[in-house]
């Protein structure tokens, strides 16, 4: 009897072992841990983000027309210029001298077209008096234009050369700022099919402009007059303002990537900005104020295994069958745990985004509003769950009950 006794007492606690542990697993399997996220109320903007370079809104490349070497240099980088200012000069020993040729060429034609019009007028007479022949005379009236026109040409020859003289000195076609200086004292420049660029002058950097690069998917939301925020890595704590002022409709295609120059319109009084400095911007496209917003990961989360009866308005739900909840490319669903810790979820109309919370609106929902924004994983007790922190600074918890 003993023997039996112990035999069912033994079997009695493993019936009882087996039960506590079949219990523990289901409730493992049913406990689901959800970080979440609290409704909030504030002002959203919506923006379009790209890239650009700064550059001064007028430049002007300063060339040589003529070849030579340098001999003064007058200005350097950053140096202010006003127009019509010396700025470097070439030597103008060769141009010097072909104005000396010219001006000797200049007077030997003249004295010979003097010379052909006293022997035209010397055959004239003759002609007339019957002494010379017909052809003779012709011949000395040709001579006489053909010298009339070297004469011109030799004065042409030496407007050129002097031109050449004073383009040995260059000169500020504005008034700017040295961006560029490219040659050195004692360089020799060639100035063949096209001007080399000696310097490069800023008209105005008070009032600069971003090349901002735009794709096509996005070109459509930007308009001239539109706001725009940049920043820039030399002063990463700044934010500066700008102007949409041109949308070109040139298009750039890179990789298969196609790409539209927005010209952004930029004030810079102080200075702080410089030429070819990289600029990131982000276009104001939509803005909302004193609005309703959660976070994106709100509304991409979806239950697991069951899908929540829409529930806006009520403070719980049968859940004999959960199903899904349609909704349009502007509306969404928000999900969660009603007074008996089910969860539900709640039809709401999506706004704007800056990427990071979104705009909603809907009958129930409130600020302060806690709802789901993700789940762990349910393999674990409550005791043994992770700790860390959720979206929205909301403390994870399972089964917290929330709603309307």
């Amino acid at each position: 009897m003993r023997k039996k006794s112990i035999i069912a007492i033994a079997v009695l606690v493993v019936l009882a072992a087996a039960a506590m542990l079949v219990s523990k697993v289901a409730f493992a399997k049913d406990a689901t841990v959800y970080r979440f996220t609290t409704i909030g109320r504030g002002n959203i903007v919506s923006k379009v983000s790209a890239t650009g370079t700064l550059n001064a809104v007028t430049t002007v490349s300063v060339g040589t027309q003529v070849s030579g070497q340098i001999s003064k240099l007058y200005v350097d980088f950053n140096d202010h210029v006003k127009q019509g200012q010396l700025l470097a000069q070439i030597d103008p020993t060769l141009a010097q001298q072909a104005v000396s040729d010219a001006q000797a060429n200049l007077q030997k034609a003249d004295a010979q077209a003097q010379q052909a019009q006293r022997d035209n007028a010397r055959n004239g007479e003759l002609f007339n008096s019957g002494l010379v022949a017909k052809s003779a005379y012709e011949q000395t009236q040709s001579s006489f234009a053909v010298s009339a026109a070297d004469v011109k040409s030799a004065r042409v020859a030496l407007d050129r050369s002097k031109q050449n003289l004073a383009y040995t000195n260059i000169y500020s076609p504005i008034d700017g700022v040295i961006v560029e200086r490219n040659v050195q004292q004692g360089q020799t420049v060639a100035a063949s099919l096209s001007a080399p660029q000696l310097f490069l002058i800023a008209n105005d950097l008070s009032h600069m402009q971003i090349l901002a690069q735009v794709g096509e998917s996005d070109i459509a939301q930007i308009k001239q007059g539109q706001d725009v925020n940049f920043s820039v890595q030399a002063l990463p704590n700044r934010t500066f303002h700008g102007t949409v002022q041109q949308v070109r409709l040139q298009s750039t295609t890179s990789d298969n990537v196609v790409d539209y120059t927005v010209v952004i319109g930029v004030g810079n009084p102080k200075g702080e900005l410089l030429p070819g400095m990289t600029a990131r911007v982000d276009f104001v496209t939509n803005a909302a104020e004193n609005v309703l917003t959660v976070s994106n990961a709100a509304l991409r989360f979806k239950p697991a295994t069951t899908t929540a009866t829409p529930n806006v308005g009520r403070a719980s739900a049968r859940q004999d069958g959960l199903k899904p909840v349609p909704h349009s490319a502007r509306t969404s669903s928000l999900y969660y745990l009603d007074s008996q810790g089910k969860v539900q979820s709640a039809n709401v109309k999506t706004g704007i985004t800056d990427g990071i919370v979104t705009q909603v609106s809907g009958s129930g929902i409130k600020e302060g509003m806690k709802v789901i924004a993700g789940s762990l994983s349910s393999t674990t007790t409550t005791q043994s769950a992770p700790t860390a922190a959720p979206l929205g600074g909301a403390q994870q918890q399972r089964g917290q009950r929330g709603g309307f």
